[in-house]
């Protein structure tokens, strides 16, 4: 898919990997959905496409109601006349205490809005896409989702219901719409700074980090790459490649390696 001229959604867009995104692909030609609990951090990335010369849209939303999920699409839908690109961003941490300490509230808000929204995100985007054609669908999950990560295994087993999500719905290439989803290692975002995470290991603090311009580049290659289906692309500071997933009876990943 060429990126010019589309029209993609982005969650979670009012910082770090969304942002960068949002960012990205303006620059790249298309017309951008901000969504974004953080109404201020929505208006600031659409500033900055603006400074570019891209159009762009902020909403302030909870993607894990359907309500304001449906309301985040048709804005696309009345504004720039529907959408080609869906990426699933929004994302949050248990935050302290963690699992199993923490309430029950507290750690279920995290399946909500990290795999919760995903799934419904993809559902109600489907109908859309098929008006236009076809589109591209990308989760952000996590290289947590392959190696586990003892701080926060809510989160971890979020992302890797995502891959596992992903993998599942490559069948839906026949229709002309790819799902994948990528997979960073740690990332310098708010979410790693803030106060979300809870008290890390100082191991984390020690592992290198990735910049979410390097995560929206994972995403460019997704969307761009025709030939990608059903794949989990995992990102590690000068690594970039894709995870060996299980062939699976009645599913038919298209794989570009």
């Amino acid at each position: 898919m060429n990126i010019g001229g589309r029209v993609a959604i982005i969650t979670g867009g009012g910082s770090g990997i969304g942002r960068a995104t949002a960012v990205r692909l303006a620059r790249d030609g298309a017309s951008i959905v901000v969504a974004d609990r953080d109404a201020d951090g929505a208006r600031d990335t659409v500033r900055q496409i603006a400074a570019i010369g891209g159009q762009a849209r902020e909403i302030c939303v909870d993607v894990s109601v359907p309500a304001e999920a449906i309301r985040m699409m048709q804005l696309a839908q009345d504004e720039f006349g529907g959408f080609d690109i869906l990426h699933n961003n929004a994302g949050i941490a248990t935050g302290h205490p963690g699992y199993p300490l923490a309430p029950i509230a507290q750690w279920q808000r995290v399946l909500d809005v990290n795999l919760g929204a995903v799934i419904l995100g993809t559902q109600l985007a489907l109908p859309f896409l098929r008006q236009r054609g076809g589109g591209v669908i990308v989760h952000t999950a996590s290289m947590a989702a392959f190696v586990g990560f003892p701080p926060d295994a809510v989160y971890a087993a979020t992302k890797a219901a995502i891959v596992v999500f992903t993998h599942s719905l490559a069948p839906l290439a026949d229709e002309g719409i790819r799902v994948n989803c990528v997979c960073p290692g740690v990332v310098d975002t708010p979410l790693l700074r803030g106060q979300e995470v809870g008290e890390r290991p100082a191991w984390l603090d020690a592992i290198p980090r990735l910049q979410p311009e390097d995560i929206a580049d994972g995403v460019v290659q997704l969307i761009t790459d025709d030939t990608l289906a059903g794949q989990a692309l995992r990102i590690l500071p000068g690594q970039r490649d894709f995870a060996e997933l299980p062939s699976t009876p009645g599913l038919r990943p298209v794989t570009s390696r």
